[in-house]
Order: C-alpha cells, then structure tokens, then sequence
C-alpha cells in the first residue's frame, strides 16, 4: 500500500496578528506630500519672525535708535523731494510770471480791445486773456506806486490798453514764437515777455533734482552700512549658536533666515519713523509758509505727504533693510563654520 503524500506544511499564522501588508510601495513611501513641506516651511518662517521680534524686543531702546538713525537718513532726502514738488506746484504762478504782455496802441478803444483778446483767447496754445483798460491800468499804477496824486495833475491817461496773455506752457522758444506772432496782431505796438528769472528758477530745480538724487546715494549706501554693521553684531552675539547649529547639519538659508527678517524689521520700523517725521515736519514748516504767502495775497500752502509716497517710502526702508542683512549674512557666512 503506497503512503498518501501530505501537502506541505503551511506558515502558521498567530491568532489576533495583524494582516499582513502588500509589499506594494504607497505614495507615503516617497516622502513628505507638499502640503507637509508647505506647512513645515511656514512653521519655520513663522519662528523665525517670532525670534527676531523677541531679540528686538530684549534691546527696545538700541533697536529704537537703530531705526531713529535710519529714519533721519530715509526721510532728509525724501522730505527734499517734496519740497521740490511742493515748489513746482507753483506752475501756475511760472504761467503768471511767463505771461505776455500785449500793450495797444494808445487810440484803441475798449470794444477793440476786447475784439482783439476774444481773437487771442481762442488760440490753441493760449491759456488765458485778459483785456486791461487804460483806465484800469491807471488805477492799479496808482494804488501800487504810491504817486496818486501827482498823476491826477497829469492832464491825460498816458497808459495804453493792455491784453495779458497766459501760455499753455512755459517753453522758451514756444514762447518766442508765440510772441512774436502776437506782436503782428493789429493795434499790438509792443509785445513783451520777461522769462529771465523763470529760466533761472528753472535751472535751480534742475540743480535741486541732482542734489536730491546724488544725496539719495550717499544715504542708501550709509543706510546699508548701517544695516550690515547691526546685523554683524547680532551675527557676533549668536556665532556659537550658529556653529552648533551648522554642526548639526543646518543649511545656510536655515542661519541666514533669522537675519533677514532682523533687517527687514528694522527697515520697517525706519521707515514708519521716517513717514512720521516727515508728516510733522512739514505740517510745522508749513505754519510759516502759509503765513509768508498771506503776505503777498497768496493762499499756497504745503502739500502733506502723499500716500503714494509714503508707502513707497515704507517698501524701499524694507527693501534696504532686507538687502543690508543679505549682504551682511553673505559676508560673514563663510566665517561661520564650526571650529
């Protein structure tokens, strides 16, 4: 009788064990998904923001002077600029002083007067007419010399009709030619146009504008000075921290990241001083500026500043904030290498 062969004995398998997981590979096997990496690059961000407030908040009146300093740099060649704008505001006053004045022939009358400044009026590159009689022209030279009495001895009006013709722009040779074809009207005698001091007011707004920007340079540069010698004292303060840290396999932007936002701290609240010193300040020269133009019967005034300004003001502290740290960083960076 043959032996019946037994199947081969199977693996026993231990009662309440667990089943047995497919060896296939799932997507956790590749590593962290995105939105785990996402969030652990927010977490570190996040404190190193909190780290760089807390060691700010550990020196309140070194870091308040700190930003002091670099408000007073940011804000003299911004408070400049707007004084520069403030000042070509008076455009409308340059037309005034750029006016040509047309003087008539003495026997022209009012009506032909008036025919010849509609004419003018209605030219394209002619703001404004304005038709001054001969009697008008009297009175004002009279209130305004002082000698009403002995012109009233005068046995007559020896003022000629004026037209006052306000250009469209303030342009020399515009104006040349603008005069000159003025000057071929009928019943124009003289055309006469005073553009000297405007041409050198002019020029000293130009001159201004260069001064602005070559001392915008100078600051910026001693503003980054500032930043990066700060930002290396800090660097000095913590180099055995960031040796130990750099031991244990830290990565440079992991070192470099708490330094940043230190700069770019700084840089804001500079640049929120700067605003502020700049609004007070020309709200306390303005007091004088309104009271010097009441006295030549004008209501100008100084403008504040302007919310685009200030908010540019407010990006470019924090960008040079930002930039002084990198360089910094950059710098020392190589230095920190454990010993």
């Amino acid at each position: 009788m043959s032996a019946t062969r037994m199947p081969p004995p199977q693996p026993a398998q231990r009662v309440g064990a667990a089943p047995k997981k497919s060896e296939s590979p799932t997507p956790d096997d590749d590593g962290p998904s995105f939105t785990h990496q996402l969030h652990a690059w927010l977490e570190n961000h996040r404190a190193s923001l909190v780290d760089s407030l807390r060691r700010l908040g550990k020196q309140p009146i070194g870091s308040f002077f700190t930003c002091l300093v670099m408000a007073v740099a940011l804000s003299l060649p911004m408070g400049l600029a707007l004084l520069l704008d403030n000042v070509e505001r008076l455009g409308v006053s340059w037309q005034r002083a750029a006016q040509i004045s047309l003087f008539l022939q003495i026997d022209a009358t009012d009506a032909q007067g008036q025919a010849l400044r509609e004419q003018i009026a209605e030219m394209d590159d002619v703001e404004e007419a304005e038709w001054i009689s001969r009697e008008q022209a009297l009175a004002e030279f009279q209130q305004q010399s002082g000698l009403g009495e002995a012109l009233k001895e005068l046995p007559d009006n020896p003022l000629p009709g004026v037209i006052v013709v306000t250009p469209q722009q303030v342009d020399k040779v515009a104006l040349e030619a603008l005069r000159l074809r003025l000057a071929e009207l009928p019943r124009v005698q003289q055309a006469q146009l005073d553009l000297l001091w405007v041409e050198r007011l002019s020029a000293m707004l130009k001159l201004g504008e260069r001064f602005v920007f070559g001392l915008t340079l100078l600051l910026v540069m001693a503003l980054l000075l500032v930043i990066g010698n700060t930002i290396r004292l800090h660097i000095e303060n913590r180099r055995t921290e960031i040796e130990v840290i750099k031991l244990v396999g830290g990565t440079d932007s992991y070192v470099r990241r708490p330094f940043l936002y230190m700069g770019t701290l700084y840089g804001l609240g500079a640049g929120l001083l700067a605003w502020l010193l700049l609004a007070y300040g020309l709200g306390w020269l303005n007091d004088a500026v309104v009271r010097l133009a009441g006295l030549y019967g004008s209501d100008f005034a100084l403008a504040g500043v302007p919310l685009a300004d200030g908010l540019s003001l407010l990006l470019g502290a924090v960008l040079l904030g930002y930039i002084g740290a990198w360089l910094a960083v950059a710098r020392h960076l190589s230095e920190l290498a454990p010993r």
